[in-house]
């Protein structure tokens, strides 16, 4: 269930880099801890985070979480289906619920592979 081709960050955002690209979004794992999805926060295009910032949050029936910058850039696209179709998070973490695009910045660092976010994952599942 955790797709070998992204990276991933300790807070559960996982990561897609195309050139200077990086596409991100919330892991299956986080989206399951969270229960559906009610309410998706993004920040504008043109804002710029660097890795580790808060950049937004996500509501849902059981809890409210931020999600943080898993790579340092500026947003240049954000997922605008999410604000009237937040289950598409739920439904589909790694595919059409996708948040936000980022032009990178800066080298991502820090970033685990999947083999070692799996071993957060079963950590925190005990």
């Amino acid at each position: 269930m955790i797709p070998k081709d992204l990276l991933y960050a300790k807070t559960h955002e996982w990561v897609r880099i195309e050139g200077d690209t990086a596409t991100v979004g919330i892991t299956h794992f986080a989206q399951e801890q969270l229960g559906d999805l009610t309410y998706v926060e993004l920040p504008e295009v043109g804002t710029t985070f660097s890795a580790g910032d808060e950049m937004g949050s996500v509501e849902s029936v059981k809890a409210a979480s931020e999600i943080y910058a898993p790579v340092s850039g500026e947003v240049i696209e954000i997922n605008a289906e999410l604000e009237n179709a937040p289950e598409m998070v739920n439904e589909a973490p790694y595919t059409s619920g996708w948040m936000l695009r980022f032009r990178l910045t800066a080298q991502p660092e820090g970033l685990l592979n999947a083999e070692a976010y799996e071993k957060i994952v079963a950590a925190e599942s005990h």
